[in-house]
């Protein structure tokens, strides 16, 4: 299980106790030998279907060092001379996919596998970069603290009790020193949960938190943490930052695949936050708490606050996965199944920030970081928000 998964279902239960939408049209582009056609008899179908899929597929191809040339004239050979029905031959096969996209650039990018005897094994690029950081630490989940030492007492939380056990999602919302505007949430799944016709815990909390920033007046700031959030719906990025504005945001770029060629893209085209009904202009201080377990629509939330003219960022440089995520049949590019032996989770389109850097697999910097302090979280003290509530006047 994913170490942010694994902490927030941990942590949820322990508190309970205690744009934009990217749009764009559908392209007709002529297919190619898709990697889900593969039969995968044996592994030299297996490779040619997961090559032939990334070469087409991965969306990163202009930016990544990696040589996927170089990659075909070294490992085809490799994976020609396995056995598929070979258990020892098919544990291998794991490391020969590690070796070859352990560079990959892709924050989204994950590996998993069908065959029953490598159901837990999972590669995953991104996190061994994480674990090479000069600053990386555990996930730490910081709801506890904010509710037991910073919020005022009519704080409200919530989960989602209609999701699956594995899938736990919460929200926490209230007021520090009754004139700042508190929320965290466990995933962007914001949207859904308001507008479902079923009962759940996240609805009141974000009713009450949009009744709070509907009364700027009385309030001095805004922090939205979304530390350890794994990311999810880009619906709620409209959802979420457009309630804050009155007149759409533009806070970067995005691009798609325009055919089958490995560099074959559309021109970029402005990723835009459009305001929501009920909107309120906020002119008071909006501050984004982010860390290095903020991930994908976390990200693009930080992004898009952090370009406000009242936005700013506090934390660690983010986990480096900014590339939206649709299904593969939208833009033949993304995620796909190769030869029915590995799934693979890729973005299916390129982000730009508005300074017109990529931080794709580099993670997006702090305008003031604050680094994690194991210290002062177990003595009850949370320094990122600490720093957040004194840069509100």
């Amino acid at each position: 299980m994913h170490p942010i998964k694994f902490i927030v279902r941990k942590a949820i239960f322990f508190l309970g106790t205690v744009l934009i939408f990217f749009t764009s049209c559908r392209r007709e582009i002529s297919a190619p030998n898709q990697p889900e056609a593969y039969v995968g008899g044996n592994f030299e179908q297996v490779f040619d279907a997961f090559w032939n899929g990334m070469n087409n597929n991965y969306v990163f191809w202009d930016i990544d060092t990696t040589n996927w040339d170089a990659v075909y004239s070294h490992y085809r050979p490799l994976f020609s001379s396995l056995n598929i029905n070979d258990s020892n031959d098919v544990r291998k096969s794991v490391g020969y996919f590690h070796d070859m996209t352990k560079g990959l650039i892709d924050g989204h990018f994950t590996l998993t596998f069908t065959d029953s005897q490598l159901v837990s094994a999972t590669i995953d690029p991104a996190y061994e970069r994480i674990q090479k950081r000069n600053d990386f630490h555990s996930p730490f989940f910081y709801a506890p603290i904010v509710a037991g030492r910073y919020l005022d007492s009519n704080f409200i939380f919530g989960y989602d009790s209609t999701t699956s056990p594995g899938d736990l999602r919460f929200a926490l919302t209230g007021t520090i020193n009754r004139n700042v505007a508190y929320l965290t949430f466990s995933e962007f799944s914001l949207k859904s949960s308001f507008e479902s016709a079923n009962s759940n815990g996240i609805k009141p909390v974000l009713s009450y938190f949009f009744n709070l920033i509907r009364s700027p007046n009385s309030l001095k700031g805004i922090i939205i943490d979304v530390r350890l959030n794994g990311g999810g719906d880009i619906a709620d990025l409209n959802f979420l930052v457009g309630k804050f504005i009155t007149t759409p945001l533009k806070f970067g770029y995005t691009r798609y695949k325009s055919g089958n060629g490995r560099l074959d893209r559309t021109p970029w085209a402005d990723a835009i936050v459009s305001p929501q009904p009920n909107a309120v202009s906020i002119v008071i201080p909006v501050i984004v708490l982010a860390d290095m377990y903020s991930v994908s629509m976390a990200e693009l939330t930080t992004m898009a606050i952090h370009t406000l003219p009242n936005g700013k960022f506090i934390g660690e440089t983010t986990w480096g996965a900014n590339g939206p995520l649709s299904p593969n049949e939208f833009f033949n590019a993304g995620q796909f199944v190769a030869a029915g032996f590995v799934s693979v989770y890729t973005s299916s389109s390129e982000f730009k920030y508005l300074d017109n850097n990529i931080y794709e697999g580099k993670g997006f910097p702090p305008d003031i970081a604050v680094p994690f302090d194991p210290a002062a979280l177990e003595s009850g003290d949370d320094p990122a928000l600490d720093k957040a509530i004194s840069q509100i006047p």
